[in-house]
């Protein structure tokens, strides 16, 4: 998870939701009609938890980047030399870096080190001596990203 796209998309829906919040103290709740109160009190704060659970999926989504790469990248394999875990994250993977040789159809191949966050689920596929498909930047053979 990256916690740092997350951190600006919530800032970012505070400040909408104040400047929202302004707006309905100082202009919509005293021309509203009288015993609407409440009611309107409960779709401002469904209207924030809406904003903030739709901004936080929204941001664990990988990047335009990550994901025209994953389209676009040149299809290789990379075989795992050595694994060295790193440490573990706040939920259940493990970063862990990877020496890996990688292979791109039409090109030499090469060594290289890979940071990855692996989850429990792919643990298993991720040992010394296992081949794990790969996407290469064309442009920047170092930007890689494994196809699990």
């Amino acid at each position: 998870m990256d916690h740092a796209r997350v951190s600006r998309a919530l800032v970012g829906v505070v400040a909408g939701y104040l400047i929202a919040l302004a707006v309905w103290l100082g202009w919509l709740a005293p021309h509203a009609p009288p015993g609407t109160l409440p009611y309107q009190v409960m779709i401002m704060v469904g209207l924030f938890g809406s904003a903030c659970g739709i901004a936080m999926a929204m941001a664990s989504m990988p990047t335009r980047a990550d994901r025209k790469l994953r389209k676009h990248g040149l299809e290789g394999w990379a075989r795992i030399d050595g694994v060295h875990p790193l440490s573990r994250t706040d939920h259940a993977s493990e970063l862990t870096e990877f020496d890996v040789e990688l292979t791109v159809p039409g090109a030499e191949s090469y060594h290289g080190t890979i940071v990855v966050d692996v989850m429990p689920v792919h643990k298993s596929r991720m040992v010394v001596g296992e081949t794990v498909p790969i996407r290469v930047d064309p442009s920047d053979r170092d930007r890689i990203i494994l196809v699990l």
